[in-house]
C-alpha cells in the first residue's frame, strides 16, 4: 500500500510515536489510529516531569500522523481482538490500522507483534523509522 508518492506507509504505536519526536525524525508516511494520542499522553504523563512531558506533547500534536477511528476500522478491531482471544480491543486498533491502511507496522510490543504475526500483518522495528 504505497503512498501516491511511491513510499512506504507505516503503522506506529504510541512509543513509536515518542521515540520519533524524541529523535526528530521526520518525513514518513504514518497513519495510527485515534487512540495513539491518548495512549501517548499516558506513556508521557508516567515516566516523565510535568514540563519536559508537556513539551514532547506539543511535539507529538505537530507530528504528520493520519489518525483513524472510522467505523470501518474500529469493525475490524473488535474481530481482530476476538480472533485473537483478546479482552481489550485497544491493541487490535493499532493492527486494524495496520491491515487497512499502512505497508507495515512499526512497534516494539510484544503483544502487538504477537497478533500481528497471527494476523499476518507484517512488522518492522523502529529502526526502520530512525535509521539513516
Amino acid at each position: 500500500m504505497a503512498t501516491a508518492t511511491g513510499g512506504t506507509r507505516y503503522a506506529i504505536d504510541a512509543p513509536v510515536a515518542v521515540a520519533l519526536i524524541r529523535a526528530g525524525v521526520t518525513g514518513h508516511t504514518l497513519v495510527g489510529p485515534a487512540v495513539l494520542r491518548s495512549d501517548a499522553l499516558a506513556l508521557l504523563y508516567r515516566e516523565l516531569p510535568e514540563a519536559e512531558g508537556r513539551v514532547l506533547l506539543d511535539r507529538l500534536a505537530a507530528l504528520r500522523i493520519r489518525l483513524l477511528g472510522d467505523r470501518v476500522s474500529r469493525a475490524v478491531a473488535w474481530r481482530l481482538a476476538r480472533d485473537l482471544g483478546w479482552d481489550d480491543p485497544r491493541p487490535a486498533e493499532y493492527l486494524a490500522v495496520a491491515r487497512l491502511q499502512a505497508d507495515l507496522l512499526v512497534t516494539a510490543d510484544p503483544v502487538l507483534q504477537s497478533g500481528a504475526a497471527h494476523a499476518g500483518i507484517p512488522t518492522a522495528p523502529v529502526t526502520a523509522l530512525t535509521a539513516p
